[in-house]
């Protein structure tokens, strides 16, 4: 690690500090500068399978993301929906393990996205947390949304990633008090995440005027970036979205693309990745129109 400040810390062992700038922060500013909101997608790891997973990756990127969400498949994933909770399953099946995260990031990475992990504590608690901060960092991640841990029980991760210069991205929600939101608004690195309405991911006819609230709140409290995720699924819902929000969360929509009706991996992966890229552009268009 390069770039590093030591200080002393209250129990007084010494602590690296880097100063990289967070490099979704950056690329929300690029976007920003750009006229535009950032948008985000979402897969899980080695779906919808390990072969094709790295490529499906790129097909974010190649196609208009900005920021590579890389989920981390879980056999309790609390905050997904059905359709998520399919992927992960397919991915776990396929033999997925989380010491293949960083392959994963190395591709987004060299295909000019910004790789950005989604876990689950458990996973990266049981991995080690300086551990995975380093790895991580030395794949060249930008850092983790932790959708299970909250600022006041993240001593250790918010130690290691300050060490290793790895964003910490908290999620908030409509029904978060003005507390809450001040805390994630004091710990967070990178942008918070404003969950668009309560309940599990998924793809939803409409978007509410909740999230547009949720945002204005955030932002009294004290954060820079907030992005808004869950629910979005149409370029119409992308365009609202990113009309206030810095950054537009896709998930469901483009893991759908790579399912067939029965919730299993669609048959001929080279025609998933075509419907992939055709999502990817159509919800693209609706990010890159928000602010026009």
């Amino acid at each position: 690690m390069s770039n590093t400040t030591t200080v002393n810390t209250p129990s007084g062992q010494p602590l690296g500090i880097s100063h990289t700038p967070s490099k979704t922060a950056q690329r929300l500013d690029k976007c920003k500068a750009e006229g535009r909101p950032a948008f985000i997608g979402y897969l899980p790891l080695g779906f919808p399978n390990p072969e094709y997973s790295p490529r499906a990756f790129e097909t974010l990127v190649k196609h208009g993301v900005d920021i590579v969400e890389v989920g981390l498949p879980y056999t309790d994933p609390v905050m997904d929906g059905p359709v998520i909770q399919a992927a992960s399953r397919l991915a776990l099946e396929a033999g997925e393990r989380i010491a293949d995260t960083f392959e994963a990031v190395e591709a987004v990475a060299n295909a000019g996205g910004v790789p950005l992990l989604m876990g689950y504590w458990n996973l990266i608690f049981h991995y080690g947390v300086e551990r995975f901060a380093t790895d991580l960092a030395n794949a060249g991640g930008a850092g983790i949304i932790t959708p299970d841990l909250i600022p006041d029980e993240s001593g250790e991760w918010i130690e290691s990633s300050d060490r290793h210069g790895l964003d910490r991205v908290y999620l908030v929600a409509p029904d978060s008090t003005d507390e809450r939101l001040k805390a994630v608004a004091r710990n967070y690195r990178g942008f918070v995440y404003a969950a668009s309405r309560m309940g599990v991911t998924g793809e939803r006819e409409s978007i509410s005027a909740t999230p547009e609230h949720l945002v204005e709140r955030v932002r009294k409290a004290g954060a820079e970036h907030v992005c808004v995720g869950i629910g979005v699924s149409t370029p119409e819902q992308a365009r609202e979205v990113g009309s206030y929000a810095d950054g537009v969360i896709v998930g469901s929509a483009l893991v759908h693309t790579l399912l067939d009706e029965s919730g299993e991996a669609i048959c001929d992966p080279e025609q998933g990745l075509k419907a992939l890229a055709a999502k990817t552009e159509e919800l693209t268009e609706g990010v890159r129109t928000a602010r026009k």
